[in-house]
């Protein structure tokens, strides 16, 4: 039975790396592309490298269950759940949870697990 709670240290590495990339992206890229949409590609890769480091758990169901994870916080900003959980004067959470539905946010997600994918197609 393989061993399903384990560190990676190589994941663990990427996903500090492209949290700081997202800081900078949020503090720095006030723009009308890199914040909204490469920050969201990004964000899905970081999320699964998160899980990664420490589940080893298969590619493909991660990848799926990040990207459903995805898409459900972004319906969830659709009905305002920062206001529906009385955080809407909290800046973090309404930077972490989001406050705007968007369609090109999920497309945005879903490029992030394709390019995922491709990634780690290539790596196997």
């Amino acid at each position: 039975m393989p061993k399903t709670l384990t560190f990676s240290p190589r994941y663990f590495r990427v996903t500090l790396f492209l949290f700081l990339i997202e800081v900078l992206i949020a503090l720095y890229a006030h723009d009308r592309i890199i914040r909204p949409y490469i920050g969201d590609l990004i964000v899905v890769i970081l999320i699964y490298c998160f899980v990664k480091s420490f589940l080893n758990t298969p590619v493909w169901p991660t990848a799926i269950g990040v990207l459903i994870f995805s898409y459900t916080i972004e319906v969830l900003q659709y009905f305002d759940l920062v206001a529906l959980l009385g955080l809407q004067d909290s800046k973090i959470a309404r930077i972490v949870i989001g406050t705007s539905f968007a369609w090109a946010d999920l497309l945005a997600y879903t490029v992030g697990i394709v390019i995922l994918l491709f990634f780690e197609r290539k790596k196997a």
